[in-house]
């Protein structure tokens, strides 16, 4: 009788010392194979990272983005600012401001108390050799548009060298 399980000393169904193939269902062997799970991106030459906008790195010559690979020289890199600020006045201002209004006329420079939120993203894009990748940087104060244009004009100046 034959048994589709490996006996110690090798089967004839799969060869001496040669075990079954995995099954192509169920739960992963542990530790996973190499390469399981989500693409792995091979780490470049070239060092540590230049530079860092969202997902796209700059390292040595190259541009590394979930995409793939760019050539950094003649990359062309824009970047859009998409958040805005309100400005509003807070409720505790307003609270302050009924509250002292009744002893006195200075409660109404409670009025006055101002509250500046910036929400949305900076989207940087670059370009390079015919292919194109875009990432979405969240902006949570105001001068983060400038921060970011910082970053792209030293991105710019290392893709003209």
């Amino acid at each position: 009788m034959s048994t589709p399980y490996p006996q110690p000393g090798g089967n004839p169904q799969w060869g001496p010392g040669q075990p079954p193939e995995a099954p192509g269902y169920g739960y992963p062997a542990y530790p996973p194979p190499a390469g399981y799970g989500y693409p792995q991106q091979a780490p470049a030459p070239g060092g540590a990272p230049l530079l860092a906008l969202g997902d796209i790195t700059v390292v040595g010559d190259q541009i590394i983005t979930p995409a793939g690979t760019l050539p950094l020289r003649g990359a062309v890199w824009n970047a859009t600012d998409l958040s805005h600020t309100e400005e509003k006045i807070p409720p505790h201002a307003i609270v302050l401001a009924i509250v002292f209004f009744i002893f006195c006329l200075l409660g109404l420079f409670f009025l006055l108390m101002k509250e500046k939120k910036t929400t949305g993203y900076i989207q940087v894009s670059v370009t390079s050799a015919g292919r194109h990748h875009s990432t979405m940087i969240p902006a949570h104060r105001q001068d983060a548009f400038q921060a970011v244009m910082a970053q792209v004009a030293y991105a710019r100046s290392l893709s003209g060298l």
